[in-house]
This record gives C-alpha cells, sequence and structure tokens, in this order.
C-alpha cells in the first residue's frame, strides 16, 4: 500500500471563523464557537479542519489584514481559546491547519508604522517602496486585485508603497532575509502550540520582479472582467524565486515533524505543478482550483483531471477543491442536484480534498442586500463580492438557525428551517447524509483513500454527459460513473470481457441503490452519480 501520511489519506474542512458559529452573542463566529461544533465534524468523518485567519486585525478585509501575527483579534476570542480549541480537535483526532497570510501586513502593523517612518528607517526595505514614475505618478502599471492601482503615495517621505489587495494590506518584501526570518518565528510561534500545517496565502505573490517592470496587456480582456485582469501579471506575481521562499517555509514546518505546507495558488496547471517544488521541497499541497474555473460539462471535467493527473511531478500529490471563501458555492454554480455528483466526484477522485463549510448542506447563494454589503471588493468593483459565499452556518431550526442569539453579520439562506444540520443529520436523503456516507467510503476503502487513478472511455455519445473513471488498490477496483446530465443514461460495463467482472452498486447520489448488482448495463438516473464495486465472476 502507498505511505498514508494524514494529510495524503484525510480531508480537509475549510472553518471561515467569522461565521461558523457564535457564542457571545455580537453575531460573529468566534474560536469557542468552532471549539463547541467540532463534534460536527468529528460525526461527519473529515480528519482535519483548516481555520480561516483569526489574528489582531483592523478588519478592513476581515482578518487578511494581519496587525499582530502573534495574537488572537478579541473579536474572535483569545490565546487561550486558540490553546483550548486546539486541544479539544486533537482529542477528537483532528487536525488544525492554521491560514498563513504572509503576503501583505495590515497597514496598522508596527513593522510597517517603522517602515513607513522615514526613508533611513531599519524597516524601511521590510516593505516595498519605489520612488514615483517621471510623471510622477505610481511607478508602473501593477494593478490591485481589489480594483484600482497597486500604489499608495506617501505623502511624508514622497515614495509609493506596494499593495497587491487594499490599500490597508502592504505586501511585504520577501527578498530581505530579516522577513524571511520574523515570518519562520511565526510559523515556529503556532507550531509550538500544535498546529498541524499551514494554509499559505495568494503564496504565489511573494516575490515580484526585481526591476518592478510594466505588466503586459492582456490580450484576452473583457470589460466584464475584474480591472486586475487588464494585464498579465508576468511580474508582480509567479518569479521562479518564490520557490525557494517557499522552501524555507517547508523546512520551518520540518523541524517539527510531518507537518503540511498547502499554498493559495491561482494558476493554469502548468505553472500549478511547479509550487511542488525541484524534489518535492515546496508545498506539500498547491492548491488545486481548477474545478472552479472549469465548465461543469462532463467532457471538460474528464479532460481537466487527465491534464492534472499527467503534469503532476513523480511523487507530487494531487489534491482537489470546490469551494471557498473566495468563490461560489458549488450549489450555486451547477444546482441542487449536481452538487450531490460535485460531492461524489471531490471525495473520489486521487488526492487530498478540501470541503468548505455549508457545502455539506447545499448551502448556495445567498442575496445580500445593498446595505448589508461587507466585503471592500464588492464596494470597489460591484459584481465581485464574497459575502455570498461566507453566510453563517445553519445547524437548527431556531432562530438564526442556532448560529447565534442575534441577526449575524450577514444574512442566511430563505430556507434555513429546512437547510440545517439538525434537519438533514437523519435524513437518509439529504445531501449532508450523502457527504458524510462518502467520507465513510473513503476511509473504509483504501482505493479511494490512497489508490490509484484511470481513465474509463466511453462511446462518444455518452462521454459528453457521464465521467467515467476507476480507483483501484490492491485487488479492489471501485468504478465512479457520474452523470452531469438531466436525462437517464444507460452505460454499458463490460469494456474487458477477459476481465469477467460483475459491478454492484457501494453507493449512489439517489438512495436506495446500495447493493445493487448491476448486471452488463448500469442504468445512471439523471444527475445521478454511482460508486461500482468489482467482483470477479465465478
Amino acid at each position: 500500500m502507498p505511505e498514508t501520511i494524514w494529510w495524503k489519506t484525510g480531508t480537509v474542512y475549510q472553518v471561515y471563523p467569522r461565521s461558523f458559529q457564535d457564542t457571545n452573542g455580537d453575531g460573529v463566529g468566534d474560536l469557542p464557537g468552532i471549539t463547541a461544533r467540532l463534534e460536527h465534524l468529528a460525526w461527519l468523518g473529515v480528519d482535519a479542519v483548516w481555520i480561516s485567519p483569526f489574528y489582531r486585525s483592523p478588519m478592513a478585509d476581515f482578518g487578511y489584514d494581519v496587525a499582530d501575527y502573534r495574537a488572537v483579534d478579541p473579536l474572535f476570542g483569545t490565546l487561550e481559546d486558540f490553546d483550548a480549541l486546539i486541544a479539544e480537535a486533537h482529542r477528537r483526532k483532528l487536525k488544525v491547519i492554521l491560514d498563513f497570510v504572509p503576503n501583505h501586513s495590515s497597514i496598522a502593523h508596527p513593522w510597517f508604522a517603522e517602515s513607513r517612518a522615514s526613508r533611513e528607517n531599519p524597516k524601511r526595505d521590510w516593505y516595498l517602496w519605489r520612488d514615483p514614475a517621471p510623471d510622477g505618478g505610481p511607478p508602473n502599471n501593477w494593478l490591485s486585485n481589489f480594483g484600482g492601482p497597486a500604489w499608495t503615495r506617501d505623502e511624508a517621505s514622497g515614495q509609493y508603497y506596494y499593495h497587491a489587495f487594499l490599500a490597508e494590506q502592504p505586501d511585504l518584501n520577501w527578498r530581505n532575509p530579516e522577513v524571511r526570518a520574523a515570518m519562520h518565528d511565526v510559523l515556529r510561534f503556532w507550531l509550538e502550540r500544535g498546529v498541524d500545517g499551514f494554509r499559505v496565502d495568494v503564496i504565489w505573490h511573494l516575490i515580484k520582479d526585481e526591476g518592478f517592470r510594466d505588466n503586459p496587456q492582456n490580450p484576452d480582456f473583457a470589460p466584464h472582467q475584474p480591472g486586475i485582469n487588464r494585464f498579465s501579471q508576468v511580474y508582480s506575481c509567479d518569479r521562479p524565486e518564490v520557490i525557494e521562499v517557499i522552501s524555507g517555509m517547508r523546512a520551518v514546518l520540518r523541524e517539527f515533524g510531518e507537518r503540511v505546507l498547502i499554498g493559495e495558488i491561482y494558476l493554469p496547471v502548468e505553472r500549478l505543478v511547479t509550487y511542488y517544488g525541484p524534489d518535492l521541497e515546496a508545498a506539500d499541497l498547491p492548491f488545486n482550483f481548477q474545478l472552479l474555473e472549469t465548465p461543469w460539462q462532463a467532457d471538460a471535467v474528464a479532460a481537466l483531471v487527465a491534464e492534472y493527473e499527467a503534469a503532476l511531478p513523480e511523487g507530487g500529490w494531487p489534491n482537489w477543491v470546490l469551494g471557498n471563501h473566495d468563490r461560489p458555492r458549488i450549489a450555486a454554480r451547477v444546482g441542487d442536484a449536481q452538487a450531490r455528483v460535485a460531492a461524489m466526484l471531490l471525495l473520489t477522485l486521487r488526492g487530498t480534498p478540501t470541503l468548505y463549510y455549508g457545502d455539506e448542506i447545499g448551502l448556495g447563494h445567498v442575496p445580500i442586500p445593498p446595505d448589508r454589503v461587507q466585503d471592500p471588493w464588492e464596494r470597489n468593483e460591484p459584481g465581485h463580492g464574497r459575502d455570498p459565499v461566507r453566510t453563517p452556518m445553519q445547524w437548527d431550526d431556531s432562530r438564526h438557525a442556532g448560529f447565534s442569539a442575534v441577526e449575524p453579520w450577514l444574512p442566511q439562506t430563505e430556507d434555513a428551517e429546512r437547510r440545517n444540520v439538525d434537519a438533514m443529520r437523519d435524513d437518509s436523503r439529504s445531501i449532508l447524509t450523502l457527504y458524510r456516507r462518502l467520507l465513510s467510503l473513503r476511509r473504509d476503502h483504501p482505493a479511494l483513500s490512497v489508490g490509484g487513478w484511470r481513465n474509463v472511455p466511453l462511446p462518444p455519445s455518452l462521454a459528453t454527459e457521464v465521467f467515467a473513471y476507476e480507483r483501484f488498490e490492491g485487488d479492489e477496483t471501485l468504478r465512479i460513473l457520474l452523470n452531469f446530465g438531466s436525462v437517464e443514461r444507460s452505460i454499458p460495463l463490460e469494456d474487458d470481457a477477459a476481465k469477467q467482472e460483475t459491478w454492484s452498486v457501494l453507493l449512489s447520489t439517489r438512495p436506495g441503490r446500495a447493493g445493487e448488482a448491476t448486471g452488463n448495463v448500469l442504468h445512471l438516473s439523471p444527475d445521478e452519480g454511482v460508486v461500482l464495486r468489482a467482483h470477479p465472476s465465478s
């Protein structure tokens, strides 16, 4: 059997702490709330919880603007609350992964206050300062990911500082060895408290072009796209020197044993896989977000999976993601019926899957009234905001769905009385039950957790609607068939008569089929996915 390192065999569950559980009645989730709900994660069957930022912050970008990397913001609790969370998670055999935000700090961080104090300050080079262009404007054409220029002028010194995101989030200079050393010490601070790994925010941004050259025009830019897409980000991110920086982080984690380093990377497959690094010494898991960008069609998804599997470096471990705190939820993108198919896809592909809180109850798009918009990106570039994917978790049918005793910071779904954990927990037909069964299947069948993957060719008339593949380990072969279409499909199963195999249904997205013998043809209902198990014919 292949090696069984926990982050290879396990499943990660992302919690956005503002929206998981409020325990102090302010309408915002907190660390004690996560601790109080760990039993749900243990019951569901995930193996690790990744917690989005809770560090001390002015909250210009809801915690991704860090003012103190070693402190818990009072909004979320205390350092003692964090220690209690770690202890309770480990007691339930759940790993804890923290969000690490090293590309930029808050404008309120003491490091930036010193850097801004004067051009001669020892920490001036901890951030990216440049003289104006000859016309007095920004040093180059780099844009902010949240709209507008990526440079802000400091009137006192006459120079501009760079920020890939908000002006309140100045970028750190990772070419400076003092910055690297300080950030490595931040990692050690949390590792010494028992953290099992880190998801590193915008890891491909950490090194910028040394000459700060202008980015080239993007010939594919369309007016409906965010402004950042006007230029190809050739010089402002994804620089080759970043691999050395990531390897340095990885070395710190290895001081503490088998910890995991996950990198947030929005890049095409051929660039994404380079972040494993030479000899696999960079990111353990460069986050694979390709499913977020690919059209929801069987042939497109099949082509993506094959491309990604072929591009992985030898020994590189794959991973898959359907959603997160920045992108539309899977149920909002594909609808309730296909969200079940998506769950089966995520939890049966080869590699480490990451679930986003609320997907297990099928949370979809939640409209945000204009007077309740929170996201600064939405205010800067309407239509691109992330509030609809960050709405509070729904636990029961009480007022505010058991999330809080008061009005939550964002609205919840109109069907919260039905769409909640309590209502779905004992319902054999619910998407929550499906997620739990899929997670159980992964644990019980090494073919799913550590086994190989291969595509199963289908006739062209079927391949546009049905994605078929196999997972195998030792003597076990499982075949997954996913119907992306809205009509019934009949799938022949005798693709290799020499194998002399019969098949039975292990699990279906449609209740009631488990244990069913299929014969030579499987009738796949609209929007249905099945996991089949092969049995040698007698």
